[in-house]
């Protein structure tokens, strides 16, 4: 019976483990369909917006991610 409890725990330990060790979301820059606007977010902004560069480091759409 202390062995189930002993691997919930364990179990817990290594997906907030790996969890922990997750990075950071890339950054993209949007274009909306409607004036050609630009914007930069980590996910879509809407129906509207299409995916115009990217992916990014930073906030700002100024430093290319290495994707290798």
């Amino acid at each position: 019976m202390k062995i189930i409890p002993l691997f919930v725990i364990g179990a817990t330990l290594a997906w907030v483990g790996l969890a922990a060790s997750a990075g950071p979301a890339p950054w993209f820059t949007w274009r909306s369909k409607a004036d050609g606007k630009q914007f930069c977010a980590q996910t879509s902004l809407g129906p509207g917006w299409d995916k115009a560069a990217g992916p990014f480091k930073d906030s700002h759409c100024t430093k290319l991610l290495n994707t290798q």
